[in-house]
């Protein structure tokens, strides 16, 4: 097996932990300061390293020639993720986000896009890439990729033989119409449930998930829509539509949702490289959006697939999920 590359956004998690967000003008202290590696290439090619040890996992994207640009990178290449496709912009500024955490309550985000922005089909190098699938995100925050060179990368992995994936950023906005040109050359389309309902331009209500999978696959997707939700996940692929519920977690396990998202992807990933069923796919995305829960950051409570499953054992799945 060749293994799965991860292209796309790189950033510089900043997070300052704060005990109130500040009205305007006023002011409040920082308590602590701390900093990780985020976006969907180093989440989900950590938790993908994680999940499975023996896959080869590469990344590919943009960093400037800053400390933030080595600190992800060497972030990266210390938990086994190849990173000779990420390439380092002479006098660029790595992309970042600075995360305002109120301690117990909810982040707020302020994204700089740095050379992310600008990141092209000419950024993959893939006549030595060698993987059989290459996973593209995010889209909608990526603004050459949303503009037409993520078309272009997709469209050449197909020519080359690589199975391929995308997800997206969830905002309010009608930007989504730039990623349905992308559908036919997308395999594996994986979403939450504001993301999916917006692509399809149908209302996110639960009960219209199984419809909404249906629509993203006749508009073009390949291979399987896959939605993850807070109550479970929904897969629409040739063989029908299976909606499986999600893990009802015990008060107390859940340390942070920091990457949930991309860990279910990760998951999803995994199976689908492995030829699970549309079933089994689900269950190990739920598996290890589980494991990521455990830890307050984003990829620290990923471990290999095989004790995130055992993990959930101890767990009742919620009754209904729709």
């Amino acid at each position: 097996m060749a293994g799965i590359a991860v292209a796309g956004t790189i950033l510089a998690d900043k997070i300052k932990e704060i005990s109130a967000y500040p009205a305007a003008g006023e002011l409040t202290k920082i308590l602590r300061v701390f900093r990780s590696a985020g976006g969907c290439v180093p989440n989900t090619a950590i938790d993908l390293k994680k999940l499975r040890p023996s896959l080869a996992v590469k990344a590919a994207g943009l960093v400037g020639d800053d400390a933030d640009g080595e600190y992800v990178v060497r972030f990266m290449a210390e938990r086994g993720v190849d990173v000779a496709g990420v390439k380092i912009v002479r006098g660029g500024h790595t992309s970042f986000t600075d995360a305002m955490s109120v301690s117990g309550g909810q982040r707020t985000f302020f994204t700089y896009a740095g050379v992310n922005a600008a990141f092209s089909a000419a950024d993959i190098d893939f006549e030595t890439l060698n993987v059989n699938m290459l996973h593209l995100g995010y889209f909608l925050l990526l603004d050459a990729v949303d503009n037409g060179e993520g078309l272009k990368i997709l469209q050449t992995a197909k020519k080359k033989g690589i199975g391929t994936s995308v997800d997206l950023v969830s905002e309010n906005s009608d930007r989504y119409r730039l990623v349905l040109p992308c559908l036919p050359y997308v395999d594996n389309l994986i979403v939450n449930e504001t993301e999916a309902g917006r692509l399809a331009g149908i209302d996110p209500a639960e009960k219209n998930l199984p419809r909404i999978a249906e629509k993203l696959r006749a508009l073009g997707v390949n291979e399987r829509v896959v939605i993850h939700y807070p109550k479970g996940g929904v897969c629409a692929s040739a063989r029908g539509t299976i909606v499986e519920p999600s893990y009802d977690l015990p008060k107390g396990f859940i340390k942070g949702t920091t990457g949930a998202g991309d860990a279910f992807c990760a998951g999803t990933l995994l199976g689908i490289y492995e030829g699970f069923t549309d079933t089994e796919i689900l269950r190990a995305g739920a598996a290890a959006a589980v494991a990521a829960l455990s830890a307050a950051d984003a990829t620290g409570g990923m471990v290999d697939l095989e004790t995130a499953r055992s993990m959930c054992k101890g767990f009742e799945r919620r009754k209904s999920c729709l």
